[in-house]
């Protein structure tokens, strides 16, 4: 299902709970209420603004009296995603983002890989997998990064740790390309990266990744992830935690320019290497 059509049927999901909560003679808060979010988040959920969990879902069928058809609608919502279940919300966030913050500790982040190196963290992961499998998610991959291509895009800002920029996924060749395409999206002012240097020794939430995105018209979340798992962070006192940890990854980093100077360095090593092989 693409883009354009997933959040349409978001927005189905939307206008389908504001039409059972108006027929439960229930507010927005009211409902909120019952179901233990505020009734600023049933506004969003009903406008497809953000997409509820699953057991949120269930709640509205227990509160609403629905016999089960939001937990049976954002099932089939989640099978028609291209990505894997935990991710799905983030992803689509992403779409309506105005600004997002990510760090990654070990690997490069989806909107910035190319088809190469996607393709052999896929395998790294599905050894077994077919192609078309392999591929499907390669491709899933790359479409996020349309968002990056739009006049409207977000502000990207990106930090990484120098690991990211050291391990040889593909081979040589591959990384060499990848690095070289980080490259093109500093110059081209789509998205402004530093890298957190082996130097700098310690730091805040070590190995683990994070995303913040902000929104014109919602409030700020966060998403962190673990094996086959990810969080969706709502709460305004854990996102301005993570935003805090955002800062102080920022505060240890390399500046713009020298981040830029050692990801070309890491490239050419990369070009050399693979030019003798």
């Amino acid at each position: 299902m693409a883009k354009g059509r997933q959040q349409a049927a978001w927005e189905f999901f939307g206008e389908l709970l504001k039409e059972r909560r108006e027929a439960a003679r229930l507010s927005q808060n009211e409902l909120g209420a019952r179901v233990f979010v505020s009734g600023a988040y049933i506004g969003l959920f009903e406008q497809g603004i953000r997409k509820p969990q699953q057991d949120l879902a269930r709640r509205f069928d227990e509160v609403l009296q629905t016999g089960g058809i939001f937990e049976r609608t954002w099932r089939k919502l989640i099978d028609k995603s291209p990505y894997a279940e935990y991710f799905q919300a983030a992803a689509e966030l992403e779409d309506v983002a105005t600004k997002i913050c990510e760090f990654e500790s070990s690997a490069i982040p989806g909107l910035l890989q190319t088809r190469e190196y996607a393709r052999a963290l896929t395998r790294a992961s599905n050894p077994l997998a077919s192609d078309d499998y392999v591929e499907e998610k390669v491709s899933a991959r790359l479409d996020r990064q349309a968002i990056l291509k739009d006049a409207a895009r977000p502000m990207y800002w990106v930090i990484l740790h120098e690991t990211a920029l050291r391990i040889p996924v593909g081979g040589q060749a591959v990384m060499a390309e990848q690095l070289h395409h980080l490259v093109s999206h500093v110059r081209g002012r789509k998205a402004l990266l530093q890298v957190l240097p082996y130097a700098a020794g310690a730091y805040p939430q070590m190995g683990k990744p994070l995303k913040l995105m902000e929104f014109a018209d919602a409030p700020p979340t966060a998403y962190t992830e673990a094996v086959y798992s990810g969080n969706l962070l709502d709460d305004p006192a854990v996102v301005k935690r993570a935003q805090q940890t955002y800062d102080l990854l920022r505060a240890a980093a390399l500046s713009p320019e020298a981040s830029l100077a050692l990801i070309e360095s890491a490239a050419e090593d990369f070009r050399r290497c693979a030019s003798t092989t």
